[in-house]
């Protein structure tokens, strides 16, 4: 387990913050606003070491900059096709379905990701 030093008890402090699930960019700049003297790489630096520790959840959208987020659980998630912006979406996680591609296919599954895709209620008005 890593120690938890002040400037990362900041980087998780803030993201929890975050309703979507920012980017390193994102971050860095709302840590700006009260913490100047945290640097770009140590955010970065943090949120990987976290995210690999399980701390906090990585969200990998193929053709976005990479998110985090601070939840852990298993989720889902939707990104708005005219903000980009992604947000939590809570429904029952769909427990079997690795299994089910693993036997139709012969595949080994370890996890999965779901993304819903569409327009945002703010977008959408």
């Amino acid at each position: 387990m890593q120690r938890n030093t002040v400037q990362r008890q900041i980087i998780l402090d803030t993201l929890k913050k975050f309703i979507t699930h920012p980017t390193v960019d994102e971050l860095y700049s709302e840590i700006q606003k009260s913490h100047p003297s945290i640097s770009k790489t140590t955010i970065y630096r943090n949120l990987r070491q976290l995210a690999h520790g399980g701390q906090i959840g990585r969200v990998a959208i193929s053709d976005n900059a990479e998110r985090f987020d601070y939840r852990t659980d298993r989720h889902y998630h939707f990104q708005c096709k005219t903000c980009g912006e992604i947000f939590d979406v809570d429904i029952d996680y769909v427990d079997g379905i690795n299994e089910a591609v693993q036997k139709k296919y012969k595949f080994r599954v370890d996890e999965h990701d779901i993304i819903f895709r569409g327009v945002c209620s703010k977008c959408d008005q």
